[in-house]
């Protein structure tokens, strides 16, 4: 009632009242019924703005209201609505029934939007004059396809003339998914060729459907379009050319051109040329070979001689096209139809014209044939034609006009076709050899050739002797070489150099004729050696001695006094030396001596050998002949050799090999007179054989003579003059040297020279180990040890020196290795040594060794090993610290149980720092050891270690000390109490249960803990544990027990100990009912002074505040406004908070009010 009211008098202030009657999460009225209350004094306006701000949260169970509010404002202000619904601000509403509201009022667009039955979509989407375009385009990408295809099929039967427009455009955007074929038959089932050719028109450049292109075409013709049926004609190649062609002539256009483009693009002039001949439409045809396309003139030409057209009309529209057209095409299409002639006129023209095309040519050349009009005059003056085209038409005509032509083209395959096809071998025989085309030759003089025989017998009796000229002869004769006709190659040619022709005295041709022979008449060739004398001796005599012809290649020689060559021919290939020494004598040359010198050196006959070369006086091959008389041991032989080549040269090869041959005859005196005069030897070379050849006396000589000291050593060596290599050995000053002279000194069981020898080679590291090795091969340790000894002093002295001596005594005199290695462990190679003392199994010295090696884990690892040989406890707690693997920590705590139990609490301490005492604990508590670990224990509880605190504890309990157990419990409280607790609430002595009780108490475990000192009779203990759990009902709990034990000083005594948590009128209960009253006196006085003092700040307190509440009331009255009304909060519909107005404070309320009830403040006041 108080809102219809507002609405009555103020519209405004009634819409912001009724916001702020439903702004509450729980609203005071229902929307509803103030949209009622809106309605009935018809205020759309008020009631759609309170709507819009009550609404917009957008929830389902609101959709009644919002359909309200939009079917208000669509009967009485559509353009709200419409805004509303463009704003999308609802979707719980009634669609339907809003859809048809917006139909009603003219809103069709939103009709669409909110229409789902397809019924109703068709009714309203024919109005397309009330629609925008391009929503309408948009809105149909929502339908489905057959709504779709519906909806476009309503809109045509509609009104065909205004919605065209609007289909097309819909057609166009969405073919893809509606299907062309099925947007072609609605068009067409409404026979819109218009609206056909606008649809196909938007996607015919883009589609790749031959139908499509094709319903365009018919669509174009049918509207009228033929430029555009000639553009898509010419552009598309995506439609059936048949299709197009076959409705292009029945649609009988004015203009021909689309057909024509069809026809030439896809080929079907000839069908072309016979519509239109037949058709009376002739100037087509002229148009199109004039203008369209020239090049298909012999196509056309062809058609119309098919239907018989006048030669004359062919003729002049022949002479009319001046275009670029195929005259072999044209000439081929005439002359299927036998009407070559109809071209004669023309091609004379176009010859007249200087025309030089092979095709007009051949044509001409057809025509002379066929009217043999001096057809071989034509074939063989004119250059202008295709002799393989002519050729081939002449072959069944007249073979020979085929010859001719294909002589002038030099058409070598079928020339060789047809001459062999129509026996014409002497004019092949003769064009071959004018051709001196060796391939071609290669080609006819095949084997496989059945035609070969009679065309080489031509060639032999007709060709070569009419030839004069030498260059097709040589061509002629090389190719029946390559052919290999060896036989018919000799006939030939005895005929021409036999023969006196004027090839006889041919010096090419006597080689062949005398190589021919060689390969297919052996017996003939002497006779032909002794019968020319015009060829090439030595070549042929080569090719003589290759084909194992060896007596004609020596006559060839001896004939042309070529004496070397002769008697190699003799030496070499016939073998007889006796024949050659002959021959040598009779002819007294040095070069043939030299040559069966070498023959007979070749045949190991070095003696024989040498004396030809002496006879010769040719000492060319004086390193052939040293290499031979060393093999063959000629030595005397070969000192006659050198001595006679000394004379020829001076070679420092000849004067070292002389030495060398002195040397092996054992003639000293006599090498040693040659190397002490003038010489050009390499001595040192010599002395060098000399010694592998262990002629140790002349290689003494030679060293001595270059003073060579350290191959003089050597040798001195071997003579076993030991002193004397000794001192060479030091002129040498070389480590090789001295290493043979100190092996050899060994060998010789000479030590104190091999000791000099060995002091100059253990400086050098690089050889220690191999005299090392030379003396323990042979057993000489002690030996050995003495030189290393000596050795160390000297001031090259190496680390390899010193390791090995170390090496030496972990084998052989381990008591002296600690000492050794205690003075020189730092010179010496530790890992190296190491290896040396595992081996040798010196557990002590591999301690030390890895200890100044650093390797502290090894160390220890090795004590604990072998703790009788190599463990020191100090050395071990001194190294246990620095080892980098903690692991071995708690290894060693094991040995140490084991090996020395009385020393574990030192090694622990040692140990501490690095320990994991959790894990050390573990440990012992796992080995029951805890009580021997005890000092450890206590030094490291200042961690407040879990672990360690309960071994620790457990100690402590059985050993029942329970003041050690409370200190260990207060100073480190890192324990499981309640474990402990429960442990100990069993213990046979009562301050272990005391203990108990305070760990329980630690843990705010206050009932266990005071019920265990109840048990125990803990009174004092029990009083203060109540007082500190500040729990009441406990105190009351432990006051009534010390009632019921009789315990009356305790009763008195827990009233001030638990004084804040008792509550007097329990503590009086309590004394009245059991006789305690005297007991109690002390605190009911203590109480009632409290209470006394409180009741008196409490009146001071009230005094206060009525002050205060005095002068407020004083002020508020001074402060109050005028009444109103109505008072409304002026505030924005939308955008503003709700401010409520202070009340009245003179408003009498409706009834009694409490003190300090404060009545709520609302929105607004009433007056009365």
């Amino acid at each position: 009632m108080l809102l219809r009211g507002v609405m009555r008098s103020a519209p405004d202030q009634g819409l912001q009242f009724a916001q702020m009657l439903v702004q509450d999460e729980e609203p005071l009225v229902g929307i509803s019924q103030v949209v009622d209350v809106f309605m009935e004094g018809n205020l759309v306006q008020q009631c759609t703005s309170f709507l819009l701000d009550a609404l917009k949260s957008n929830r389902p169970e609101e959709g009644p209201l919002q359909t309200r509010l939009l079917e208000m404002n669509l009967v009485h202000a559509p353009q709200v609505a419409d805004a509303i619904l463009d704003n999308q601000m609802f979707t719980h509403y009634d669609r339907a029934h809003i859809a048809q509201l917006c139909e009603n009022a003219g809103l069709l667009q939103r009709a669409l939007e909110h229409y789902s039955d397809p019924h109703d979509i068709k009714r309203a989407i024919v109005h397309t004059h009330l629609l925008n375009p391009e929503w309408l385009v948009n809105f149909f990408g929502s339908l489905s396809v057959g709504d779709s295809v519906e909806c476009l099929r309503a809109m045509l039967a509609s009104n065909l003339r205004q919605n065209l427009q609007h289909c097309v455009q819909i057609a166009s955007r969405y073919h893809e998914q509606l299907g062309t074929q099925t947007l072609v038959e609605l068009f067409e089932s409404f026979k819109s060729n218009e609206g056909l050719f606008y649809f196909l028109g938007s996607i015919v450049n883009f589609s790749q459907d031959p139908d499509v292109h094709l319903k365009y075409i018919q669509a174009a013709c049918r509207t009228g379009q033929i430029k555009e049926v000639e553009r898509i004609c010419r552009e598309s190649s995506c439609y059936n050319a048949e299709h197009v062609k076959n409705f292009l002539k029945e649609a009988k256009l004015t203009d021909q051109l689309p057909l024509i483009i069809v026809c030439d693009r896809f080929h079907f002039v000839h069908d072309l040329v016979l519509y239109l001949y037949r058709s009376n439409l002739q100037k087509y045809i002229e148009i199109y070979v004039q203008k369209v396309n020239p090049s298909r003139l012999p196509v056309v030409v062809g058609g119309l001689l098919d239907v018989d057209c006048s030669e004359d009309t062919i003729k002049s529209l022949i002479e009319a096209v001046r275009g670029d057209f195929s005259t072999d095409q044209l000439v081929e299409e005439v002359e299927k139809r036998n009407r070559l002639k109809l071209l004669f006129s023309w091609l004379e023209s176009r010859v007249q014209d200087g025309c030089e095309e092979a095709a007009t040519h051949n044509a001409l050349a057809k025509i002379y044939i066929d009217s043999n009009n001096s057809p071989e005059r034509f074939l063989r003056e004119n250059p202008h034609y295709d002799s393989v085209t002519v050729g081939r038409y002449c072959e069944k005509r007249d073979p020979h006009l085929a010859f001719v032509a294909y002589e002038r083209g030099q058409c070598d395959l079928e020339l060789i076709q047809v001459c062999n096809e129509n026996s014409l071998f002497k004019s092949e025989s003769r064009y071959l050899v004018r051709r001196k085309d060796p391939d071609l030759w290669a080609r006819v003089l095949q084997e496989t050739n059945p035609y070969r025989r009679p065309l080489i017998d031509q060639v032999v009796q007709t060709a070569l002797p009419e030839t004069q000229d030498a260059e097709e002869l040589s061509v002629t004769v090389k190719v029946f070489m390559t052919a290999d006709l060896p036989n018919e190659l000799v006939e030939l040619l005895e005929k021409i150099v036999l023969d006196n022709s004027i090839f006889s005295e041919h010096r090419n041709l006597q080689n062949l004729l005398i190589l021919t022979a060689i390969k297919a008449d052996r017996t003939r060739v002497m006779e032909y050696i002794n019968r020319l004398d015009n060829y090439d001796a030595p070549d042929i005599a080569n090719i003589a001695i290759s084909n194992e012809l060896y007596e004609e290649a020596f006559s060839i020689f001896k004939k042309f006094d070529v004496n070397t060559s002769a008697i190699q021919v003799l030496i070499e290939h016939i073998g007889n030396l006796e024949r050659a020494y002959e021959f040598a004598e009779r002819c007294g040359d040095g070069a043939v001596w030299s040559r069966l010198a070498q023959a007979h050196l070749h045949r190991g006959l070095v003696k024989e050998a040498i004396d030809s070369y002496i006879k010769a006086g040719d000492a060319s091959a004086y390193m052939e002949v040293i290499d031979a008389a060393g093999r063959n041991g000629s030595w005397e032989d070969l000192v006659n050799f050198l001595q006679m080549a000394r004379k020829k040269a001076r070679e420092s090869y000849l004067d070292t090999e002389l030495i060398f041959a002195l040397a092996k005859t054992k003639r000293l005196t006599e090498m040693e007179d040659f190397i002490n005069g003038p010489n050009n030897a390499h001595i040192q070379q010599v002395g060098e054989r000399c010694y592998e050849e262990k002629m140790f006396e002349a290689a003494r000589l030679l060293f001595n003579n270059v003073s060579n000291f350290a191959r003089l050593a050597s040798t001195l060596v071997h003579l076993g003059e030991f002193q004397a290599a000794v001192d060479s050995a030091r002129k040498a000053s070389c480590t090789r040297t001295w290493k043979e002279v100190c092996f050899a000194c060994v060998d010789g069981e000479e030590f104190r020279l091999a000791q000099v020898s060995g002091l100059h080679i253990v400086t050098h590291a690089d050889e220690l180990e191999e005299l090392i090795s030379y003396y323990q091969d042979r057993g000489y340790f002690e030996d050995l040890m003495v030189l290393l000894e000596g050795a160390l002093g000297l001031e090259r002295a190496h680390m390899g020196m010193f390791t090995e001596l170390a090496i030496l005594y972990s084998k052989y005199k381990p008591q002296r290795m600690r000492e050794h290695l205690e003075l020189f462990w730092s010179r010496v190679n530790i890992p190296k040594v190491l290896r040396a003392a595992e081996q040798a199994h010196l557990w002590a010295e591999l301690v030390f060794l890895h200890d100044k090696y650093e390797e502290y884990d090894n160390a220890i690892v090795m004590m604990m090993s072998h703790p009788t040989d190599a463990w020191r406890d100090a050395t071990f707690k001194e190294l246990i610290v620095k080892v980098a693997n903690v692991e071995l920590y708690y290894k060693s705590l094991p040995f140490y149980l084991d090996f020395k139990p009385l020393l574990l609490n030192d090694l622990l301490s040692v140990l501490t720092p690095r320990l994991d005492h959790t894990r050390t604990v573990s440990f012992f508590s796992r080995v029951n050891q805890l009580r021997l670990v005890k000092p450890y224990l206590r030094s490291v509880q200042n961690h407040n270690n879990r672990t360690v605190n309960e071994a620790l504890n457990n100690l402590l309990t059985d050993e029942e000390d329970y003041q050690g157990l409370r200190a260990s419990l207060d100073a480190y409280d890192n324990v499981d109490s309640i474990a402990l607790a429960q442990r100990l609430e069993s213990h046979d002595l009562l301050e272990f249960r005391r203990i108990a009780a305070y760990l329980y108490k630690r843990n705010q475990r206050w009932t266990q803990s005071i019920q265990l000192c109840k048990r125990d009779k803990l009174d004092k203990d029990a009083m203060r544990y109540a007082a500190e759990s500040q729990d009441g009902a406990l105190a009351q709990d432990l006051l009534r027990w010390f009632v019921e034990e009789g315990k009356r000083e305790c009763f008195a005594a827990c009233l001030f100990t638990c004084y804040d948590l008792l509550a007097p009128d329990v503590v009086v209960e309590l004394a009245w009912r059991h006789g305690l009253v005297d007991f109690t006196m002390p605190y009911f006085i203590q109480v009632m002074r409290e209470y006394l003092r409180k009741v008196d700040e409490l009146a001071r307190q009230v005094k206060v505040d009525e002050l205060q509440q005095g002068e407020t009331k004083r002020v508020s009255e001074d402060d109050v406004p005028e009444a109103t009304s109505i008072v409304l909060g002026q505030q924005s519909m939308v955008t503003s908070n709700q401010s409520p107005v202070a009340p009245q404070s003179g408003f009498p309320g409706y009834g009694y009010s409490a003190p300090g009830f404060v009545p709520p403040a609302y929105g607004f006041n009433l007056q009365p």
